[in-house]
């Protein structure tokens, strides 16, 4: 499905930066909407898609290597404003005529900066402020026509404009929030300098989106994989609004959800929003075709090979179905290999949205959330009336708990798991409801993100009343994060620790020991398998 380009749009050029996608979602956050490209995308190219604006992300290479990432200088003469950030400066600053030099000493981290002059972007910001800096190479040689606007004590050029040029840049990362008047600065070139409207709200977005949809599907009709998910609820939400009774959606239960999950699909979506539901009882084929699997690539392939025959199944009973419409995220375009981006990133899991059509089938793809971040999805569901209880549920694997279970999946580790985690997810959601109130912020990226609990193939020695246990350990992930490209583990309270640890032993028989799980993304990945 294509998407239209909205009025205005920026346009972030993407070198390579760990910080990539977090600029686009920055810029979201002002109500501005943004893509990504890849960095060499053709200047002809970017000007056909009618950017508003260009930033040009930071990235991890020197501009002088030999593999170094590079651009077409053209962009700089496309007639629109442009910003660059850290290697998005020193590209800037070489295409232009300038040099960049290595430095003897690196910047990492939080620096002093220091205003020289007049700029246009940090207007209104303090004489010395704190910027988040990540460099060795910087600019020594500003190109003709710029004017240095801020120093460090490490780096003399930390930020160039050439104001009739409507060219910008900075060597610190205004994107990150240890950049204290980072929001400050986007938001003088966002509207200062480029003049943008905020106006990329989600009323704004559902019209456009059931627009696309309705003018894409016609009087056809669509069928969607419906997991229970955030992001293939808000799809069936989102394509429902645009075609009724049009939709129907298959409900596969595999038996490896989490405790209480078919029936909230049932509740919502069978009797609250009234869309056709086909519910597929598949928990006894799953059960067979899983013994003696321990392999954790095994048990996704075989998972979603048994998903996509049971979903099949029951569309090639249905008549007249020309469209599948699926919850394809931003994040899943990205670690899939960015297929949309023109990205070369390796792919990290078996993605899930890769689709086996059975021969003499295919159904043309409806994917309306492609360009949007997690956060993003769930502000999109509540602003189409679904209950919250689902829109803040915790992202969950299309395996289900067979992959938060290390080893063979059988029926009593299911039963252990469903069970602790269902402890896991009734504090922390309590917890996290306790910050909103005191924050008024829901998506607070210090709360936690997304909590479970994993179950290891061990056991433990233990002593429960004057009796020695030899039982499963549980282990408990919890993480803050925001769209899941990176995360860091929850500083969790003890006391919610202890509770939560308390609650496993005592209520869940065959545990008798929790631990947590205190590793970040790099290098862990969210989930153990």
């Amino acid at each position: 499905m294509q998407t239209r380009t909205p009025g205005q749009f920026v346009a972030v050029l993407d070198f390579g930066a760990q910080y990539g996608q977090l600029i686009a979602r920055r810029v979201r956050d002002l109500h501005v909407y943004s893509e990504i490209f890849p960095c060499d995308i053709p200047a002809a190219e970017l000007a056909e898609k009618g950017p508003s604006a260009v930033i040009l992300s930071g990235g991890p290479a020197s501009v002088y290597a030999d593999d170094a990432p590079d651009m077409d200088a053209g962009v700089f003469e496309l007639g629109v404003p442009v910003l660059g950030f850290c290697y998005g400066q020193q590209i800037m600053a070489v295409k232009l005529g300038g040099e960049v030099g290595h430095t003897e000493k690196g910047e990492y981290g939080p620096a002093r900066l220091a205003r020289q002059g007049e700029s246009r972007i940090l207007d209104g910001t303090p004489a010395e402020q704190t910027v988040w800096m990540s460099h060795r190479d910087a600019v020594s040689s500003v190109p003709a026509g710029f004017s240095v606007t801020s120093a460090t004590q490490t780096c003399p050029v930390a930020s160039m404009e050439d104001a009739s040029r409507n060219l910008f840049a900075t060597q610190f990362h205004p994107e990150v929030r240890h950049t204290e008047c980072g929001r400050k600065i986007l938001q003088n070139f966002l509207f200062g300098v480029c003049g943008l409207e905020p106006d990329w709200t989600m009323d704004n977005i559902i019209d456009e989106k059931v627009a696309e949809i309705r003018e894409q599907v016609g009087e056809k009709k669509v069928i969607l994989a419906l997991s229970g998910g955030v992001d293939s609820s808000v799809t069936a939400a989102l394509v429902h609004r645009a075609i009724g009774d049009q939709l129907t959606c298959v409900f596969v239960n595999h038996g490896m959800l989490r405790k209480g999950e078919p029936e909230m699909v049932e509740e919502v979506f069978r009797k609250q929003f009234n869309v056709p539901l086909i519910h597929v009882h598949a928990e006894e084929r799953y059960s067979r075709m899983l013994a003696g699997v321990s392999d954790p690539e095994q048990k996704r392939r075989l998972i979603g090979t048994q998903f996509w025959k049971e979903f099949f199944s029951v569309a090639q009973e249905l008549d007249g179905i020309e469209y599948l419409a699926q919850g394809t995220i931003y994040p899943d375009i990205i670690e899939s290999g960015a297929r949309k981006t023109g990205g070369k990133a390796s792919t990290i899991k078996s993605h899930h949205n890769l689709i086996p059509f059975p021969d003499g089938v295919h159904f043309d793809l409806i994917e309306p959330l492609d360009h949007f971040f997690k956060d993003e999805v769930r502000e999109l569901g509540i602003a189409l009336g679904l209950p919250d209880k689902l829109v803040w549920r915790q992202p969950f694997p299309g395996p289900g708990l067979a992959i938060r279970i290390i080893g063979e999946v059988t029926p009593e580790k299911l039963a252990i798991l469903k069970e602790a985690d269902a402890v896991v997810r009734e504090e922390l959601d309590a917890y996290n409801q306790r910050l909103f109130e005191e924050t008024g912020d829901r998506n607070s990226e210090h709360a936690c993100w997304q909590y479970f609990a994993v179950l290891p193939d061990i056991r433990s020695v233990g002593v429960m009343g004057d009796e020695r246990t030899y039982q499963r350990p549980v282990i408990v992930r919890a993480v803050e994060s925001s769209d899941a490209m990176t995360a860091d583990w929850a500083k969790l309270p003890y006391d919610v620790i202890g509770r939560i640890s308390s609650r496993i032993v005592d209520e869940v028989d065959g545990v008798n020991r929790v631990v947590y799980d205190v590793t970040p993304k790099p290098p862990a990945t969210i989930e153990w398998e």
